[in-house]
C-alpha cells in the first residue's frame, strides 16, 4: 500500500492522469470521498500551474506515515525547473495572477490540503509539497493498489 507514483507533466493529458492517480490513491488510503476529491483537485491545480508556467515538470504522489501519531496521508510533490515564483506570499493571495487568470490555483490548493509548502527560486524552478492526512490508519490491504500510471 505504501507506494510512490511519479507522473511526468508535459501536456494536458498528464494533468488528467495525475488527477486520476491522486483520486485512486486517496480512495485506497481510506480518505472520505470529499477529501479524496480535495486531493485530486489540488493535484490538478498544481499540475496545471506547472504546465502553464514551466512547460513541464513532475508530480510525485506518495502514501506517507506521520510518525508517532498513527496517521497516514498523501504527499504531493510538484516540481519543475521553470521560471520560479518571485514572491511566494503574493502568489498565495486570492486573486493574484501573473497570467491574467483568476488567481485561485495556489490559494485553492492550500485550502484543500492540510499542509502546503512552497520552495521557489527565480530562474531555477519551484517545488511544492502538499499533504492531506487521514484521521486514523486504515487496515493494511493485501491486494495490489488500483492505481498505475497509464501508458502513453
Amino acid at each position: 500500500m505504501f507506494d510512490t507514483m511519479c507522473i511526468p507533466v508535459a501536456r494536458e493529458a498528464d494533468i488528467a492522469e495525475a488527477r486520476r492517480v491522486a483520486l485512486l490513491m486517496a480512495a485506497d488510503l481510506g480518505l472520505k470521498r470529499t477529501a479524496a476529491y480535495y486531493v485530486a483537485t489540488a493535484v490538478s491545480e498544481l499540475a496545471t500551474n506547472m504546465l502553464y508556467y514551466a512547460g513541464k515538470g513532475e508530480m510525485q504522489l506518495s502514501v506517507i506515515l506521520r510518525q508517532g501519531q498513527g496517521q497516514a496521508g498523501i504527499e504531493v510533490i510538484a516540481q519543475d525547473q521553470g521560471p520560479g515564483i518571485a514572491d511566494v506570499e503574493l502568489a498565495l493571495r486570492d486573486g493574484f495572477s501573473t497570467s491574467g487568470g483568476l488567481g485561485c490555483g495556489l490559494p485553492g490548493a492550500r485550502r484543500l490540503m492540510d499542509e502546503l509548502e512552497i520552495h521557489s527560486e527565480v530562474g531555477q524552478g519551484t517545488r511544492i509539497v502538499a499533504r492531506k492526512w487521514v484521521v486514523a490508519l486504515p487496515e493494511v490491504r493485501d491486494a495490489a493498489p488500483s492505481y498505475q500510471v497509464a501508458a502513453n
